[in-house]
This record gives structure tokens, C-alpha cells and sequence, in this order.
């Protein structure tokens, strides 16, 4: 098996989520800012063409960062991220839904259509005049999530979970591109900073963050 990488938040993520658990895979690199992962010798094993994604001894390739995380988990069971229980897995799953369908959905989405434009235009379907409305409705969602983390360290536990990963690695590359974190949600500040300080979160950086000047 071996990781099909590259910079970008969501390829970070799931080398966040595998330096969690101590998971270390062989690796392929392609240049996303390039467009190599829109290419027909990768569409052809990754029909989405998006990254990361696995590659199994059998050829198989698993897409989709959170399947990628759960079939880690089910490979490599401690420690457990997802829950080690019926109930604590259902919490983590209900969280990684809510987080992405209600805030790190339309943070990518109002990067893609405004700062990332030229990026994106020639590789997906962009809505440049709903930029503005999807930041909007993103920072709505954070200010939801800000009054239900009071009193807690992290999304969905005690523990730090996958639901945590994908909003912070989506608002770690989000605040260089023109949605910085609002000052005023003391609790999602005190949360970021939380994970900021995890050394999986500098473990995961691309090395061509410096050179790119984002964070992915």
C-alpha cells in the first residue's frame, strides 16, 4: 500500500491523521498546483481526480479523505481516533459530517471560486459570485461551533478526533487565503491553538509550504 500525496489541506490531513497513530506508508508525489492529479494517468486509477488517495497491493485506489481514515483505522486499530466503540464511533462520524457539510465545505469552496479562481477555473465547475456568501455561511457555522466547545478541549470528546483534523488543517490553510480566524470566537481560537501545538500538526506539513506560502 502507498500514499498518493501532495501539498494541499486535505492530503494533509490524512498525514496528520496517519502521524496520529504512527503510521508510516510509502509515498507517490504528485504536483497539485501543477495539475498532475487532473491527468489521465492518475483519472484513470482516481476518477475524481482529487488527492490524496491510497493505492492497494491489489491496485485498488481508495479516495475520499475520511474513507482513506477510516480504512486506516480498521488496518491499524490503536490507537483508536474513530471511537473504539459502537457509540463513540457514531459521535466521531456524526462530528466529521457536521464539520465538513456545515464549515470546511464552504471554506474550500469560497477559496476555489475567489483567491483560488485561476487555480480552479479550468479544472472544476466554479460559482465566482457565491465566494462571498459561502465564506459568510462558513464563519457562521464556526461561530455555531465556538459556543459548543466551551468547556471542552476538542470537537466530539475529550480526545482528539478526525472531526478536529479536517477543521483544522482546512482553517490552517484558510486563514493565508483571505478568511482568517475571527479573533472573537475565543473558543475556536483557543481549540486552533490547541492543535497548532500537537506535533503531528508540524509533522504533516508539505515541504513545499515554504516556497508555495500557504499552509497545506
Amino acid at each position: 500500500m502507498k500514499l498518493i500525496d501532495s501539498f494541499g489541506p486535505n492530503p494533509r490531513m490524512v498525514r496528520m491523521f496517519m502521524a496520529e497513530k504512527g503510521i508510516e506508508l510509502p509515498k507517490e508525489e504528485l504536483d497539485l498546483m501543477g495539475g498532475q492529479n487532473r491527468e489521465k494517468s492518475y483519472t484513470d486509477r482516481n476518477p475524481g481526480g482529487q488527492m490524496p488517495a491510497l493505492e492497494l497491493d491489489d491496485g485498488t485506489v481508495i479516495a475520499e479523505t475520511t474513507t482513506m481514515c477510516q480504512y486506516l483505522e480498521e488496518k491499524h486499530p490503536t490507537p483508536a481516533i474513530l471511537g473504539d466503540t459502537p457509540e463513540s464511533r457514531a459521535v466521531s462520524s456524526m462530528w466529521v459530517r457536521r464539520v465538513e457539510l456545515g464549515i470546511t465545505e464552504h471554506m474550500y469552496n469560497g477559496f476555489r471560486y475567489a483567491e483560488g479562481l485561476g487555480l480552479f477555473k479550468d479544472r472544476l465547475y466554479c460559482i465566482p459570485e457565491a465566494a462571498d456568501g459561502l465564506k459568510a455561511k462558513a464563519q457562521d457555522g464556526l461561530k455555531w461551533l465556538d459556543g459548543l466547545l466551551e468547556g471542552n478541549d476538542y470537537i466530539a470528546g475529550a480526545n482528539v478526533g478526525l472531526a478536529d483534523m479536517i477543521l483544522y488543517c482546512c482553517m490552517d490553510f484558510a486563514q493565508g487565503v483571505g478568511q482568517p480566524i475571527d479573533a472573537e470566537l475565543k473558543n475556536i481560537s483557543a481549540w486552533f491553538q490547541r492543535m497548532n501545538s500537537r506535533p503531528s500538526a508540524e509533522a504533516s506539513l508539505h515541504s513545499s509550504c515554504a516556497a508555495s506560502g500557504m499552509r497545506g
